[in-house]
């Protein structure tokens, strides 16, 4: 996924349907300098983590 649209996503009140590694994720901020994700589950909000941006999947 690219940093802008991460960062649509990030911004958006809908909720866009992104994964990571399978997984349903919410963005919760880009970092387009490192080019990098702050995610969680879904189902696990207390999961947080670090990824980059290219192993996020719009669906």
């Amino acid at each position: 996924m690219n940093a802008q649209r991460a960062q649509e996503i990030a911004a958006s009140p809908v909720m866009a349907n992104v994964t990571y590694n399978g997984t349903p994720v919410y963005i919760q901020r880009v970092n387009e300098q490192n080019k990098t994700a702050r995610i969680y589950p879904l189902d696990q909000p207390q999961n947080e983590q670090e990824v980059p941006l290219s192993s996020l999947q719009e669906q």
